[in-house]
């Protein structure tokens, strides 16, 4: 039996829906494009400035953002080297980016560098704000990053999210260089923490912890190794599992890079990730010689055959436990419209953290979700963070197109006396909600609408089933519920 309560349940994936009884099918959709929200111009950051992530720090009131400032090629090589970079902002969109004054650069510190490879060789640097209710003092805010010197990830600690010092090795069993990510669950009354890894092509079965083959392969199988996402976890932020395959069932073991893992904030049962797929091609073909940017492309390829092959790509997983995911192949944002610096190796990379944002089309519809993706990698340009937007709850929906369709939910119990749904429906469309209990049916009236959530009128009292084993049945024509959640 399942026991939603009053919490928000969304249709990522299928895990309430009874299959048998559901013609309606699941809809992926896709974010809008919208405009530039930061460029990493300054001297210290460049065209390969990246693994941005972000959270919004409550007692501080404002969103911290924490990303690589480094270029792919300058005069000077020692000004090529990899930066730890900050920022902040009071919405969410327009970031600052302060003189912290820690670390010199071109014999000042007026800049926003946490901290350099003076500190350590490192490749990547994730930031959270720990909510552990046993969180050591000193250690509010925790961040982790591969050290190249040990081939390790590493922890980072700090008070005030500015100031870290180096911490305890969470693993070496990986290769890390990429954005890993970690995080406190509190539902689960652990860590969590999802890294880069590499395998043999097929080769994905060993998930047991104690099974001893390599988790990945050395400098020398890199013309045989995937690129793929492990996780781990840990009660202490200390002592941590040995890393196991995140299970996508019987999906094709495609490589994977980044992983953007993280728990769907207004559904905080379910996690949400956006990896980047990898796709190197095998050899320069004639469709490399009439994709965009081919002055770049070649370059690049002289200097390393996988900068100039290599295409990227984002797709969308999710799951309800942390280590089983549900992954949609198609596509979740694609490299889109060729210009001189997309359709490369680091085009959709998003970063880590959601905001909600006013909608840009009337101030008085529902809000937007505003997520984040850099550009202009390795193109001599810098990099630029852009804004894209989502329907809230609208990584993907129960569909139903001109014919009507039929969902139908497993049984169920929860809390409550009202509905409310995030629908869409055309002004044709409609949706008719029945939930059944003990025999016993309501029904609503037609709905039709376009509203995050809509409040389902019904011809009855549906509290009389709160707390009782309850079935959600919905006819629909040219609609899609994205989510629905019951509350007092």
């Amino acid at each position: 039996m399942i026991n939603i309560g009053s919490r928000r349940e969304c249709f990522f994936d299928t895990f309430i829906v009874d299959k048998d009884k559901t013609s309606a099918n699941i809809l992926l959709h896709k974010p809008e494009i919208k405009n530039i929200t930061m460029t990493c111009d300054e001297p210290w950051e460049g065209d390969c400035s990246d693994f941005f992530n972000f959270f919004f720090d409550d007692e501080a009131g404002i969103y911290r953002m924490y990303y690589l400032g480094w270029a792919y090629q300058r005069e000077n090589p020692e000004e090529m080297a990899i930066r730890v970079c900050y920022a902040e902002s009071k919405d969410g969109i327009t970031y600052t980016k302060p003189n912290l004054g820690i670390c010199e650069f071109r014999g000042s510190k007026e800049n926003n560098i946490i901290f350099d490879e003076k500190t350590m060789q490192f490749d990547n640097f994730y930031v959270f704000k720990d909510k552990n209710p046993e969180c050591k003092s000193g250690q509010k805010y925790k961040a982790i990053a591969l050290d190249l010197s040990q081939n390790a990830l590493v922890a980072f600690y700090s008070d005030d999210g500015i100031h870290f010092e180096k911490g305890n090795i969470l693993t070496d069993k990986g290769a890390f260089d990429t954005l890993n990510v970690a995080f406190w669950d509190e539902d689960a009354k652990m860590y969590r923490c999802y890294i880069r890894g590499f395998h043999v092509p097929g080769d994905l079965e060993y998930k047991d912890p104690e099974d001893e083959r390599p988790l990945y392969l050395s400098p020398s199988d890199r013309n045989v190794r995937v690129r793929d996402i492990r996780y781990m976890e840990s009660e202490d932020f200390e002592s941590w599992t040995r890393p196991v395959h995140i299970d996508f069932g019987d999906k094709p073991d495609v490589p994977l890079y980044t992983n953007v893992v993280s728990k769907y904030y207004r559904a905080p049962h379910i996690f949400v990730g956006f990896p980047t797929r990898y796709m190197e091609r095998e050899q320069w073909t004639p469709c490399y010689d009439v994709l965009c940017g081919l002055e770049g492309r070649k370059k690049r390829f002289e200097k390393g055959r996988r900068q100039g092959l290599t295409v990227t790509d984002c797709v969308f997983m999710t799951s309800r436990d942390g280590v089983k995911f549900t992954r949609y192949d198609e596509s979740f944002i694609r490299p889109g419209a060729e210009h001189e610096t997309n359709w490369v190796y680091g085009s959709c990379y998003p970063s880590v953290g959601f905001v909600e944002t006013p909608s840009h089309i009337n101030p008085d519809c529902d809000n937007e979700l505003s997520m984040f993706s850099y550009e202009n990698h390795m193109s001599g340009k810098p990099a630029a963070l852009r804004r894209y937007t989502l329907r809230l709850d609208g990584f993907a929906s129960m569909h139903a197109g001109e014919n009507e369709e039929i969902l139908t939910t497993k049984p169920f119990v929860f809390e409550g006396s009202k509905l409310f749904a995030n629908i869409s429906t055309s002004a044709w469309g409609y949706m008719y909600f029945e939930l059944t209990c003990g025999g016993k049916t309501v029904k609503s009236c037609e709905m039709f609408g376009d509203s995050v959530n809509k409040q389902i009128c019904f011809e009855d009292d549906i509290s009389q089933f709160a707390g009782k084993e309850t079935i959600l049945k919905i006819r629909m024509r040219d609609a899609d519920i994205y989510s629905f959640k019951f509350e007092n």
